[in-house]
């Protein structure tokens, strides 16, 4: 744990450091704090709604500043996209996908194509389990669910 001589000098260091940036540094040092704090956000929101389909924390790329410091520019959460043991699983496991790839406020383009391959992983689950429903009812096709008389 480093003590507070070595605290205070790195932040002595790094104020000293801004008071010699351009008023352009120093407005680029804001843009990029404010893009940090945007994709922190952003990939927590997602971790947030990955819950257990997270494979780990998010994973940040960083841009050095004109102040020497790293700020998080770009990031991602990883997830499981394996299918579940049933078919009503794997639907479970595609909604919560979709929910975490939409979680911010904005997704990007990438996170909107992993909410279009849950959506088909979703999408194919369900045809999975008509075929079930069906199998089990022997019904033909899906029109016979909707012309079966009542039972009486």
């Amino acid at each position: 744990m480093p003590d507070s001589a070595a605290i205070n000098a790195v932040g002595s260091a790094t104020s000293a450091a801004r008071q010699r940036l351009s008023a352009e540094e120093l407005a680029q040092v804001a843009k990029l704090a404010a893009r940090d704090r945007e994709v922190r956000l952003h990939e927590a929101q997602h971790q947030a709604a990955a819950g257990s389909l997270a494979i780990g924390g998010p994973q940040f790329t960083y841009q050095t500043g004109p102040d020497g410091k790293l700020y998080a520019v770009g990031g991602e959460v990883k997830m499981s996209f394996a299918a579940g043991q049933t078919p009503e699983e794997t639907i479970s496991r595609a909604v919560q996908m979709r929910a975490a790839a939409t979680a911010p406020a904005n997704p990007s383009g990438p996170d909107l194509a992993v909410a279009a391959q849950a959506a088909a992983m979703e999408t194919q689950a369900r045809q999975e389990l008509l075929k079930e429903t069906q199998s089990r009812l022997g019904i033909s096709n899906a029109s016979q669910l909707l012309h079966q008389p009542a039972s009486a």
